[in-house]
């Protein structure tokens, strides 16, 4: 396993961030609590020192199940990531980023989880009736407890990125280390704004969906609707009426001729070098310079070695990687197209600030 520090912290954490969402969840993953914590052991076996899950995932089963696996482990070694603000109740103050629900959540989550401490506490997204500087104040507070080590955030666009971070910058409040955010090769448009911020304010990127609920993976075939059992994909596409981000819509790419010309890229390049499709997906994320980690899951520990094998003792070359990023490149907007030809140019050796092109 490689290591990366999170951010402009001191924090060191494996590229490959083991996401804990399926642990427990009948629908949309197959781990039970030993099969979870068989996943857990060989992802620590193989190097693997980060885990991400959060109180939502489950309504706290995730959670439960990966302290039950902590409290037998040295705590230590491992960086724990958490999140708060969805619903965990019926009360009317149980959501958001509100103190009260913050700290009740904080403790919850500590209990669960079988730990004093959480290394990376996370806002699972904006909250539109809470101002940031409450629910910053609140996480300063845990923060100065020993409660929390490290602050994130999650699911932000650009604008909410740039007033936290500002925010953070008063010191009166606990500095932002990440965000993590949906980024892959089909989802490209946080390089738009949020990457941007994250790599001019120091901020490490922790992309989820990597390979867009099993999209990226090559194993579904053009013409072929998915049959149900064929994951999350699978499903979706018996029922579109459950399509989300972690699991899009069958309809949305199987008449979509640029994203069969990207699969098949893939796969050549997957050929080329001696490896999985998805892992080429998982490796073109982590050669961007702004990713710290790179968030998979895992429903088996075959899956679980080769995502990791996409990680470790190879590269894509730079005509790969152009190649990925020009059948995968989102047609760029006004006024990002306007402002990159503009100051295409410009370039100041002095004054390197990244938002005047395109960087990734």
């Amino acid at each position: 396993m490689e290591y990366n520090y999170l951010g402009r912290t001191g924090l060191r954490v494996s590229t490959i961030c083991l996401g804990a969402m399926t642990f427990g969840h009948p629908e949309i993953g197959k781990l039970d609590k030993d099969a979870s914590h068989k996943v857990l052991d060989r992802f620590a076996a193989l190097g693997g020192n980060f885990i991400d899950t959060a109180n939502m995932y489950t309504r706290g089963v995730s959670e439960s199940i990966l302290g039950e696996w902590l409290v037998r482990q040295e705590r230590e070694k491992f960086v724990i990531a958490t999140k708060v603000r969805s619903p965990m109740g019926d009360d009317v103050n149980n959501v958001g980023l509100g103190r009260k629900h913050i700290m009740q959540s904080c403790e919850a989550s500590l209990k669960r989880l079988q730990t004093d401490f959480i290394d990376l506490y996370q806002v699972h997204g904006w909250d539109n009736a809470v101002p940031p500087e409450e629910w910053l104040d609140a996480l300063g507070d845990l923060v100065k407890a020993g409660k929390v080590r490290y602050v994130g955030v999650s699911n932000l666009c650009g604008w909410q990125m740039q007033k936290v971070v500002d925010l953070c910058k008063s010191g009166r409040y606990p500095a932002v280390v990440s965000l993590q955010q949906q980024y892959n090769l089909l989802c490209r448009h946080p390089e738009f704004e949020e990457l941007q911020v994250c790599k001019y304010e120091g901020l490490g990127v922790l992309p989820w969906s990597p390979l867009k609920g099993g999209m990226l993976t090559g194993k579904y075939n053009r013409g072929v609707r998915p049959d149900k059992l064929a994951g999350r994909i699978g499903l979706v596409a018996q029922d579109e009426s459950k399509a989300m981000e972690i699991a899009p819509a069958w309809s949305q790419y199987e008449n979509n001729e640029d994203f069969w010309k990207l699969l098949e890229a893939m796969a050549k390049i997957a050929k080329d070098c001696a490896k999985s499709i998805p892992q080429v997906a998982i490796r073109w994320l982590l050669q961007k310079d702004v990713v710290a980690s790179v968030i998979i899951g895992a429903n088996s520990i075959e899956q679980l070695e080769d995502n990791i094998g996409s990680a470790t003792n190879w590269r894509l070359s730079k005509e790969q990687m152009d190649e990925l990023d020009a059948l995968s490149r989102p047609e760029t907007p006004y006024p990002y197209e306007m402002s990159w030809s503009f100051n295409s140019g410009r370039v100041n050796p002095y004054h390197l600030f990244p938002f005047v092109q395109n960087t990734f």
